[in-house]
């Protein structure tokens, strides 16, 4: 399940991965590796369509009109994933894992959209989604010179900042000040009133773009499959194939109370996929890293990437064990969000620690400084970069494990810090203090179970990161085990005593030596933590202005010949129908319904894999048709809804998810074995056809409208 934006996600099955990415150990040698063609990816834009790229790769010579209908036709779903129109009837495609939580929001009394799916059966049928919009891209306009101008006008107009003001933040707050005055400049231009309107970063700086999008408020749900299918498989299946999920759902925008009348829409071909044939994934890759400097990759290896996937499975842990009994759509989905963050962020740890993967990246990155030099650009950014990586470093495990985060440490720890530096700032600064007072509130536990398992957690890894010897670990744990000690802190608490909190408030000050034995916890880390997190957020702002010139510096050598990174911006890429190898066999470029049921049977019809009763006694026919298919697109989260479509701009099948193979995407594309995965067009509707009797729509998705 390729979902978006989880930047969060130890992970158990790391050796298994290395097994999949690594070249043999003892063949590896560093100096010997060459970087690949593709390592930087395949995610074009359109503010340049890889016109000539096309025309040599594959003899297909698309023109402008193709490129702009492709971009017409395609959408982003809310903020966080890919969606496509495929009718003249303003009719949206796109995943049932994106659509799952705003889908079953629509949910009447008495239904049970999870286990039952549903259709609207007619128009008047289709439900509206409160709150949920498709944005479509309408307008692009280059303004890479007059923001670049004025990043480099600010050392020059140090008038204009506060004094002490570090070079890092005046430059980033003149990029925002310019990004600002842009979006207000364009607001009442002709073509651009009413748009929604955003500033995009490509190559960390090296370019940038205004999008203006057309936003469509009412969409309304017009079909969705049970959870059982569109999630066929759970967690085990995630990033797996061969797969049988109908991970697809469709909408309908609706302008002024009618559906909406479009001629920009992909019609869907049911039969449209030939092995080695292009294939062109249009949509909104949430995020990739690919121009990460090795040292940058080699901290997320060490450190940030341990520490993200000890913490949710720490989370999922406790969560599951909560939804046992308290069975919540929204903790399963929760649950279902960390468990494919861990699934996708334990595939790129398990890529980083690849020493083959690495050498790629340092071979890159030894032929990117060669061809910088021959344009005279100095290679300092680099050493820069490793400098401040390395500063980074030293202060990683104060800044993430003693922050106040409910996530982390649960509701009542994390408030305990805040409420300590609020006592703080009552005699050190008492404006600041006052403006705070109203967020100083008691926190309202949804369940005191949970709140004692994700502080168990958070105890048992500072134990692990930190030492049993740290201050903070011997002033939180008092010689008891992690559970032991939640327990302890969470029972004599009384920060969860309204009355006593506000006490406490009023008299400001009294934080400071309060004796409740949680915030003598918080105490023993809040300084620490702040300490740390002064030291971090000038490195951090001190990375982003070396990685914008280190993105200057990657499109003036390449250009358009290399990718920018995934943004969450809407982008092109292209790839062909194809099998490959695994677990030493070959993985079919098509698997069938036939698939489906035998893995549902092989497991007893049992959770993952069990089927809802309609799907029982499947017509013959149904069980010959294609169902998923895999190809060598490049894709990330965010990507999750994207149509797949053919030179014909016709909707061939539905992009869903990532083979294991691909998680290490994040930082370097390898397209070896990296596929992609997608609902096939002709499944999408033989399911319809066959077991939902959805003729309707049927009916519109061969017809297109």
């Amino acid at each position: 399940m390729n979902k978006p934006l989880l930047s969060l996600a130890g992970f158990i099955l790391t050796a298994c991965f290395s097994v999949a990415f690594a070249q043999p150990t003892a063949t590896i040698r560093p100096d010997t590796v060459k970087a690949g063609p593709y390592d930087m990816g395949k995610m074009w834009t359109f503010d340049n369509p890889p016109k000539d790229y096309f025309k040599q790769t594959y003899n297909f010579t698309p023109d402008n009109k193709w490129f702009e209908e492709v971009r017409l036709a395609s959408l982003r779903f809310a903020d966080y994933c890919s969606a496509s129109f495929v009718s003249a009837n303003g009719l949206v495609m796109t995943n049932h894992h994106c659509a799952r939580e705003s889908g079953t929001g629509v949910a009447r009394k008495g239904e049970d959209l999870n286990n039952n799916g549903f259709f609207a059966k007619t128009p008047a049928e289709e439900r509206k989604v409160a709150g949920l919009f498709v944005d479509q891209l309408v307008q692009i306009v280059d303004i890479t010179k007059r923001v670049q101008d004025a990043v480099t006008a600010a050392d020059t107009e140090a008038s204009r900042f506060p004094a002490g003001t570090q070079p890092e933040t005046a430059q980033l707050q003149a990029r925002e000040r310019a990004f600002e005055a842009i979006k207000q400049e364009y607001a009442s231009r002709d073509g651009f009133k009413g748009l929604e309107l955003q500033t995009i970063t490509f190559y960390d700086g090296g370019r940038y773009a205004l999008y203006g999008f057309k936003r469509y408020t009412d969409v309304r749900l017009v079909f969705m499959p049970e959870l059982q299918l569109g999630f066929f498989g759970g967690d085990p299946d995630n990033f797996t194939y061969p797969r049988y999920a109908l991970d697809c759902s469709f909408f309908r925008v609706y302008d002024n109370n009618k559906p909406l009348k479009t001629t920009h829409f992909f019609k869907f071909n049911t039969n449209g996929i030939r092995e080695g044939e292009p294939i062109f994934v249009t949509g909104n890759p949430g995020s990739t890293e690919r121009l990460k400097t090795v040292a940058e990759l080699e901290y997320d290896r060490d450190f940030r990437l341990p520490y993200i996937t000890t913490l949710l499975r720490g989370r999922s842990n406790a969560l599951q064990a909560y939804n046992a009994t308290a069975k919540s759509d929204s903790i399963l989905n929760e649950i279902f969000g960390f468990e494919n963050s861990l699934k996708a962020i334990g595939g790129q740890l398990a890529g980083l620690r690849d020493p083959y993967l690495l050498a790629r990246k340092a071979a890159f990155e030894k032929q990117f400084k060669a061809e910088a030099e021959k344009k005279n650009i100095s290679t300092q950014t680099w050493d820069d970069l490793a400098t401040t990586t390395a500063d980074l470093r030293k202060v990683f495990n104060d800044n993430t494990y003693l922050a106040p985060n409910p996530l982390l440490k649960g509701e009542v720890l994390s408030f305990a810090q805040n409420l300590t530096q609020y006592g703080e700032l009552v005699t050190s600064r008492p404006q600041a203090a006052e403006q705070a007072r109203a967020l100083m509130v008691a926190p309202t536990l949804k369940s005191r179970s949970l709140e004692e398992a994700y502080l168990t957690a958070h105890l048992t890894e500072v134990q692990a990161a930190l030492g049993a010897n740290d201050p903070y670990v011997q002033a939180a744990l008092s010689g008891k085990t992690p559970k032991e000690a939640a327990a302890y802190l969470l029972i004599n608490t009384k920060l969860l005593d309204k009355n006593y909190v506000n006490d406490l408030v009023t008299r400001g000050g009294g934080i400071t030596s309060d004796s409740d034995p949680m915030l003598v916890v918080a105490r023993a880390s809040m300084s620490r933590f702040m300490a740390a997190s002064r030291q971090v957020r000038p490195l951090q702002q001190r990375q982003d202005v070396l990685r914008s010139q280190l993105g200057r510096y990657l499109y003036d050598v390449y250009g358009t010949a290399v990718p920018p990174d995934a943004t969450f911006s809407l982008r092109i890429n292209d790839g062909v129908v194809k099998g490959y190898a695994y677990n030493g066999t070959v993985a079919p470029i098509v698997t069938t319904f036939a698939g489906l049921y035998d893995r549902s049977y092989s497991f007893g019809n049992k959770d993952p894999w069990k089927l809802p009763a309609r799907w029982n006694n499947p017509p013959a026919n149904l069980l010959r048709q294609p169902m998923c298919f895999v190809s060598t697109n490049d894709i990330i989260g965010g990507n999750s809804g994207s149509p797949m479509i053919n030179k014909n701009r016709e909707a061939v099948g539905l992009v869903f998810d990532g083979n294991m193979e691909s998680l290490p995407g994040s930082f370097i594309f390898v397209p070896d074995a990296n596929r992609s995965i997608s609902v096939h067009a002709g499944g999408i509707v033989a399911a319809m056809r066959y077991i939902y009797k959805a003729d309707r729509l049927v009916k519109e998705l061969i017809m297109g409208q």
